[in-house]
């Protein structure tokens, strides 16, 4: 397990992909959230 701690953040580029990673997470949960409100809003 500390290999790939020190994998993913030991360096620039393992960073990044997280970063990316929580960022398209986000994205995605805001996006299901704008559909979840606007669809009850028509309702």
């Amino acid at each position: 397990m500390q290999q790939w701690i020190d994998m993913i953040f030991g360096n620039t580029v393992g960073t990044m992909s997280i970063g990316v990673v929580f960022g398209t997470i986000a994205v995605a949960a805001f996006l299901v959230t704008m559909l979840v409100v606007k669809s009850s809003d028509h309702k």
